[in-house]
């Protein structure tokens, strides 16, 4: 594949079309969700990486031929966002509503039984979650029921040849903004929660609870990455695009 990548290229653009980018970011530390906007050389600097070993991961993940077994991600930037929008709530919203009772049970059930081993980080766990449950649920509802209805009609209208409604705030930049700066605060939940548990580092005497509360915070993790990035690098520049036109 002959994909032009240089110190210019922003994240968001690769990772928005090549998937495959993906895991290279990761492994480098780089975020590629909230921080998807920036060029390759901001992002490789600011990260300590150097830029022509992460360009050569970044052509090599381009490159190397699609497994058979690998699931072809669907072209978000070509999707209606209707389509798009239905994806986000139905994959990652759905997902977030089961795994946030999920993970309260299960932190409050490693507390109990290893708080006197391991109390000052399980309560630095806790705190941090219990901030980011409230603020994603709030953060989800916010979306279904202001944002999301808001782009589905524009774009209907928009397909019709008829004029846009007035835009919640007086333009969608303005519920976008806040739904990027609460984008912003899960994600410094997520590197808190990392730093607190030493990249998710298992204590010699985990139970099987707590390994299952470190599994599902990095699916958590995992997950939040791909919802945000699908929503600040496409689905959010697309609707302000609309709005333009």
């Amino acid at each position: 594949m002959t994909v032009q990548v240089d110190e210019k290229t922003t994240v968001r653009d690769l990772v928005g079309r090549y998937p495959q980018t993906r895991p290279v970011f990761e492994k480098h530390g780089i975020d590629y969700c909230c921080g998807g906007g920036r060029p390759l050389a901001d992002a490789a600097r600011q990260c300590g990486q150097e830029l022509p070993k992460l360009i050569d991961a970044l052509k090599e993940a381009l490159d190397r031929p699609t497994g058979k077994a690998e699931t072809v991600e669907k072209d978000w930037y070509a999707a209606l966002l209707d389509e798009l929008i239905r994806h986000v709530v139905d994959e990652h919203h759905a997902y977030m509503k089961e795994a946030l009772p999920r993970l309260r049970s299960l932190i409050s059930a490693v507390q109990k039984g290893h708080a006197a081993q391991h109390g000052d980080m399980l309560r630095r766990v806790q705190a941090i979650f219990n901030d980011l449950d409230e603020e994603i649920s709030s953060h989800l509802m916010k979306e279904e029921q202001v944002l999301f209805p808001f782009i589905t009609d524009s774009e209907a209208r928009a397909r019709q040849g008829l004029p846009m409604l007035p835009a919640p705030c007086g333009s969608v930049c303005h519920p976008i903004q806040q739904m990027e700066y609460e984008h912003e605060s899960a994600g410094r939940a997520l590197a808190g929660l990392r730093e607190a548990t030493c990249d998710y580092a298992l204590p010699p005497d985990a139970c099987p609870t707590f390994r299952a509360m470190y599994d599902e915070l990095q699916r958590m993790e995992a997950d939040l990455h791909q919802h945000i990035h699908l929503e600040n690098n496409i689905l959010f520049p697309r609707a302000v695009e609309l709005e333009k036109r």
